[in-house]
């Protein structure tokens, strides 16, 4: 089996900003595995608050196929990769290798009863200025759900400038670990009057434990907190709902146990992802079908995708596209 592997760069529109920084593009690593002519891809956001570069990962990727062999096989990834964007990229490979092999589609080989469908995916307001906020809300279509992401700062503002921008849209408000644990307490009780239903990841992972004590009307989503299923243990005390990323449990295939995991211990389940292509979307759509919340409008934030792509952005659809990922 031939192994290839590459960084891409893909400008975003208009720059993106959460509490762990900015960035103007998206940086992504392609990983194609390439068997008696037959072309598999896999696509994955390295994260530099997990100390992953796309370069380090394009290194574990090659060292890593390497090692497992010619005969690659899905079941074996953990044993030489662990969580993360470089088994990511090469999980999804295999099962669209796989696919296109058997010519059938990943979601009938993943025993899903059906073909994915369309999804409405929430829409991402960025960390900026109380007014450039409120406009971005104002520039995006009708959206149903919102997720605005927050820094520590002015946030209630922040808030409630895109609440009085889209009064009629739910808001998932994100904070990827930038309040403390006096902030967290203090801004709680307004959150719901400004929309919000959900409030992702407010405290540092390592210092989550007084969310315990503060669980209420608004739901808890954790998402630096949670990465695969041995980050499960517990975690149901202080959160009500998990975001299932792929760049985070290392593939397709150990998000859809770690949504399982997560639903028999009575929580929701988001799928999110990073700032990315619909190559990296395609599989995240599959698991998405049935999830709570829906958070994979990373291509929409693009200036531009890869092709034969339907992108909908007045409608904020995510479309299956069988001919670039899983179709067989």
């Amino acid at each position: 089996m031939r192994t290839r592997v590459g960084i891409e760069r893909w400008p975003i529109r208009g720059g993106f900003r959460t509490a762990h920084g900015g960035k103007d593009r998206a940086v992504v690593v392609v990983v194609e595995l390439e068997e008696h002519g037959v072309l598999g891809r896999g696509e994955s956001v390295p994260y530099p608050r997990y100390g992953e570069s796309a370069e380090a990962v394009c290194r574990r990727v090659t060292d890593g196929c390497r090692r497992l062999g010619d005969g690659l096989a899905r079941q074996r990834l953990p044993e030489v990769f662990g969580p993360g964007a470089a088994r990511n990229a090469v999980d999804c490979a295999l099962w669209d290798l796989r696919s296109r092999q058997e010519s059938k589609p990943v979601w009938a080989l993943a025993d899903m009863r059906a073909a994915p469908a369309p999804l409405e995916t929430m829409r991402t307001v960025s960390v900026g200025t109380t007014g450039e906020m409120e406009s971005a809300a104002n520039e995006l279509p009708d959206a149903s759900v919102i997720k605005v992401k927050v820094d520590g700062g002015s946030d209630l503002e922040r808030i409630a400038a895109v609440h009085r921008a889209k009064p009629n849209a739910r808001l998932v408000v994100d904070a990827n670990e930038a309040w403390s644990a006096e902030q967290c307490e203090a801004w709680l009780p307004a959150l719901p009057e400004l929309g919000v239903e959900v409030l992702e990841q407010p405290l540092p992972a390592a210092n989550d434990s007084a969310l315990k004590r503060m669980r209420g009307p608004v739901r808890f989503c954790a998402d630096e907190s949670f990465h695969d299923r041995r980050s499960l243990e517990g975690i149901e005390e202080r959160y009500d709902m998990v975001n299932v990323k792929l760049d985070k449990t290392g593939g397709l295939t150990e998000a859809f146990a770690c949504a399982e995991a997560a639903r028999r211990k009575g929580m929701l389940v988001m799928v999110g992802c990073m700032v990315c292509t619909s190559l990296a979307i395609a599989p995240a759509l599959l698991l998405a079908q049935g999830a709570e919340f829906v958070d994979l409008d990373g291509p929409l934030l693009l200036e531009s995708d890869r092709n034969a792509v339907l992108r909908d952005h007045a409608h904020s659809m995510i479309h299956p596209c069988p001919e670039l990922w899983g179709g067989g």
